[in-house]
């Protein structure tokens, strides 16, 4: 957003970046963390913070941001040193891979069906489709199924077309 005020396009390539650009995209960084998590705040919080066993969890609970977010925020802060934000930061992101790969697949797609379209309008969409008060093609236009999938969603939800 502060992008924005400022009239700047966004930082792309970090690696190409200007000087000048340096300059803009740090004050935007700044104002983008100041907004997120106001440093005076912050150092309001940090003293009871210090003494939860997880202080940037508790952080990030408060100013509804992530755990990373505010532990570099507390560096740059200077409330914490570097090995500390390192130390911290090391484990993070040993966590978030780990629970990536631990993560089930999706969710269901039949039980997400009745949740979108609703088992009582579904039920009598599938009702008059199957007596023949409702063409198939608008059954479909209804639940935004079409031929077989709307065939399975039938059967899903306990009456099958065939």
């Amino acid at each position: 957003m502060v992008h924005v005020w400022l009239g700047q396009d966004g930082v792309s390539n970090v690696d190409l970046i200007e000087p000048i650009c340096r300059k803009i995209e740090g004050f935007c960084n700044s104002a983008a963390a100041e907004f997120l998590v106001p440093g005076r705040q912050l150092k309001k919080y940090w003293t009871d913070a210090k003494k939860e066993i997880e202080p940037y969890q508790y952080l990030a609970h408060v100013f509804k941001v992530s755990p990373l977010v505010a532990a570099r925020r507390c560096l740059d802060m200077d409330l914490i040193k570097f090995d500390s934000f390192s130390r911290f930061y090391d484990r993070y992101i040993t966590n978030e891979r780990r629970k990536q790969k631990t993560k089930a697949g999706g969710g269901d797609f039949w039980k997400t069906q009745s949740l979108r379209i609703g088992s009582r309008f579904g039920s009598a969409v599938v009702i008059a489709a199957k007596k023949g008060y409702l063409l198939y093609s608008e059954a479909y236009k209804l639940t935004g199924l079409n031929g077989l999938t709307f065939e399975k969603y039938a059967s899903e939800i306990g009456l099958p077309l065939k």
